[in-house]
């Protein structure tokens, strides 16, 4: 490949992003400011355990308490997308996150700090549903996977450097974060509501979006009744991201507990370089496996993330592999997260995405809520090696049901498996 040919690969990484809907930009530079001053979650096993004291049982018991929280939350989150305007409840949820960060910031740190925070957390918890039915909306089903995948990268873009400085303001600056977060969600929430107008559904007619049609008179237990593989796939995503939520648990506590103060900081920069390489290889795994299906994305993902979770865990305490494995877990990040949203938007009636996005989240807490409370204990009690076998473990739950799931989806969906001129995908 000569330099003119490797300069148009290059370019056309990034020019698959072209012919969305205007809304789609305007949504995805909300998402690059908000994560700009995405501080203090990534942040928050560290925050409990340093700061305050407690123990990984405690941690765990307090990320299920505010699991718990945000369970009402998704699922009304959900039924007020499919029923009122989508942008103005993503709107209001966020201004009402921004006012808990500025009170955060402003207050000494103890658990009333750390609940205003979780309570912003539980308002974005609530418009997660608004948001991903309204870029399916937005886009045609030909168009989906460009468009989450588009949402995904500036997520990161925004998250590149917020763990590092995070990581630096940890010890002595950290109501300066929960600051920086608020400012940057307040900025969002502006150009949304200034710049997003046009909320119209588009009109699919290609033969892919047939299971698209709305349908008025079921409520959402129906809709599952009449599609038994998405309750299959609901649960197989919720383990996986069980699984993928000790990142931002496991992960810290034992780099903590073999570095002790420089703990934070590594965790921070692996954080970072987390971001950064989905910023860059996002749009390279979209457009090279932009024919591989939704479910064997899924399933690669799954597999990557449990390829990094083991080397991590093989060689704890060795400062080059925690970069080493980062990389293989968000590969497997990238692959998993470009597939979810397009999976479900493109197999269940466009009048149901808000409460079907709002379940598999409340089902994904419950399981994630389960699995940190099984883990906080057998830290405490066997230590970390323990902790990450069951870890592994509910990956590879995940696993089988996807495979499960890859033979009974083409049977269950069929006209998603025919491309444009009659290929069937693969």
């Amino acid at each position: 490949m000569d330099g003119s040919e490797k300069k148009r690969t290059v370019t056309s990484m990034f020019t698959q992003y072209r012919g969305l809907r205007r809304e789609i930009y305007v949504l995805f530079f909300g998402r690059v400011v908000t994560n700009l001053g995405a501080m203090v979650w990534p942040m928050l096993t560290m925050i409990l355990s340093r700061k305050m004291g407690m123990n990984a049982q405690t941690i765990s018991f307090f990320f299920v308490a505010s699991g718990a929280l945000m369970l009402p939350a998704n699922l009304l989150g959900g039924r007020l997308a499919d029923k009122y305007d989508k942008k103005r409840i993503i709107v209001a949820a966020d201004a009402v996150s921004v006012l808990c960060y500025l009170i955060s910031a402003a207050l000494p740190l103890s658990l009333w700090t750390v609940a205003s925070m979780v309570f912003a957390g539980i308002l974005q918890s609530m418009e997660y549903p608004a948001y991903n039915a309204l870029v399916a909306d937005l886009t045609l089903t030909k168009d989906r996977d460009r468009a989450f995948s588009l949402q995904y990268l500036g997520s990161n873009l925004g998250l590149v450097l917020s763990p590092t400085i995070a990581g630096l303001l940890f010890e002595k600056h950290l109501p300066l974060a929960f600051l920086i977060s608020g400012v940057s969600i307040g900025i969002s929430t502006i150009l949304i509501a200034r710049l997003v107008q046009d909320v119209t559904p588009v009109n699919d007619t290609d033969t892919a979006a047939v299971y698209q049609a709305e349908v008025k008179d079921a409520d959402l237990w129906e809709i599952l009744k009449r599609n038994p593989i998405l309750t299959v796939y609901t649960v197989a995503i919720a383990l996986y991201y069980a699984a993928y939520g000790q990142y931002s648990f496991l992960m810290p506590l034992d780099m903590a507990a073999a570095h002790g103060e420089d703990g934070a900081v590594l965790f921070g920069t692996v954080s970072s370089l987390n971001c950064i390489i989905v910023v860059i290889f996002t749009p390279v795994i979209t457009r090279v496996f932009e024919k591989l299906t939704d479910v064997r994305k899924i399933l690669v993902g799954e597999l990557l993330a449990g390829a990094g979770y083991a080397l991590f865990l093989t060689l704890l305490g060795n400062i080059p592999v925690y970069y080493a494995a980062i990389t293989l877990f968000t590969w497997g990040e990238i692959f998993t997260t470009i597939a979810d949203g397009p999976y479900i938007s493109n197999r269940i009636p466009a009048s149901h995405r808000g409460r079907i996005n709002g379940l598999t989240s409340v089902l994904g807490s419950v399981i994630q809520g389960g699995a940190e409370l099984g883990v906080g204990a057998l830290y405490d009690r066997f230590g970390s090696l323990a902790a990450w076998t069951l870890v592994l473990s509910v990956l590879g739950a995940a696993c089988l049901m996807t495979l499960f799931l890859i033979g009974r989806d083409k049977k269950a969906y069929p006209a998603l498996y025919t491309g444009g001129e009659g290929k069937v995908t693969k």
